[in-house]
């Protein structure tokens, strides 16, 4: 089995991302060569490696290096590279379809995989028509990309011991994502100031399948004891919610150009984030009245979108999910401090903190 020098610097996931786009990157060509000795469709393979090929920032695979040296993986073989690529795979089936779910126009600042194959199917189509196979069509390619994010975790040539240990885990992640998908699905275009259901998203859409399963996935591979995956938890649900609330202050006053999706989506599909919530439990009457007038409207313009955003800054609700994520981001530092884990693990996961709460993107 080949091995790849463990990264040892914070400035060594820089190798770790590119292994991880090379194997993807192979792994799709040579699915590709496939399709096309079987006369099956060649876009298939090539939006979904322009997809994974617009950026991301690798945050689970890179989790998942991080707890493999955690756990006192010393050299990084390429099984867990792999393994870890895997996990990319199954991100970009969580993001194909939710943006099919949320109807969203762009992603990483490009078209999303739904408007993408809208696109490449319109002649002969209305817009209408187009649009639907648009859709029907992305879901089919993110289920191809669960399929594959198996495919590459069974051929990675892991031991029976290590798929052992790891399956549950992959188990685990796959099932808290669906739940936490499923909750923000239902909660969409239904605004309350129910903060404890917004934190429930957050929980299991971003802080266990994010933070804590990638960790835990890594750290198995190593034949990590269960007082080690208990640690890494204390650090990744805490750090997770934070990362999560981050992503919600980005996703109504982000800067489109820098986060690669409009700030426009979030009000018009009148997401129940925590934000939104905060904001309604604090507003006032005539204040809640009119956010609500405002949130889920797929027509919101960027004059309407500005009232929002001032009655949500009028609450106060942007600072207190400032101070959530501050309080969330020291519980995390803190059980790094506490956990036994040697200098370099601790350095990257204090790194990983401070880029997860302080992101712009």
């Amino acid at each position: 089995m080949t091995t790849t020098t463990a990264p040892a610097a914070p400035g060594d996931h820089d190798l770790v991302r590119t292994e991880v786009d090379g194997i993807l990157d192979r792994f799709l060509t040579s699915k590709a060569r496939t399709a096309a000795s079987q006369r099956m469709p060649a876009e298939v393979t090539a939006v979904l490696r322009a997809f994974l090929a617009a950026g991301g920032k690798r945050i689970r695979p890179l989790l998942c290096v991080t707890g493999w040296q955690a756990a006192g993986g010393q050299s990084l073989p390429r099984a867990v590279i792999q393994a870890a690529a895997s996990l990319e795979m199954f991100h970009a089936f969580c993001l194909v379809h939710d943006d099919v779910m949320d109807q969203s126009d762009t992603r990483r600042g490009h078209p999303t995989v739904h408007r993408t194959l809208a696109s490449h199917h319109i002649h002969g189509r209305t817009s209408v028509a187009a649009d639907q196979l648009g859709n029907s069509a992305a879901v089919l390619v993110g289920d191809l990309a669960l399929a594959w994010s198996d495919e590459l975790l069974h051929t990675a040539g892991l031991s029976d011991r290590q798929l052992t240990d790891v399956l549950p885990l992959l188990d685990a992640m796959r099932t808290e994502v669906m739940y936490g998908q499923y909750l923000d699905v239902t909660a969409t275009g239904t605004p309350t100031d129910d903060v404890e259901r917004a934190l429930a998203i957050c929980h299991y859409k971003t802080a266990k399948y994010t933070v804590e399963r990638p960790l835990h996935i890594g750290a198995a591979l190593a034949g990590a004891e269960e007082s080690l995956l208990d640690s890494l938890s204390a650090y990744a649900i805490p750090l997770g919610e934070a990362f999560q609330l981050r992503d919600d202050l980005l996703g109504v006053f982000g800067d489109p150009a820098r986060t690669g999706k409009p700030a426009l989506d979030d009000l018009r599909e009148g997401k129940a984030t925590v934000l939104v919530t905060l904001a309604l439990r604090h507003a006032t009457r005539t204040q809640a009245d009119q956010l609500r007038s405002l949130l889920g409207h797929g027509d919101l313009t960027e004059g309407q979108a500005a009232t929002a955003r001032n009655i949500i800054t009028a609450t106060g609700a942007d600072q207190r999910v400032e101070d959530m994520i501050s309080e969330r981001y020291g519980q995390a530092l803190r059980h790094v401090r506490a956990a036994p884990l040697e200098a370099t693990s601790a350095r990257l996961l204090r790194e990983f903190a401070d880029s997860a709460v302080r992101r712009t993107t």
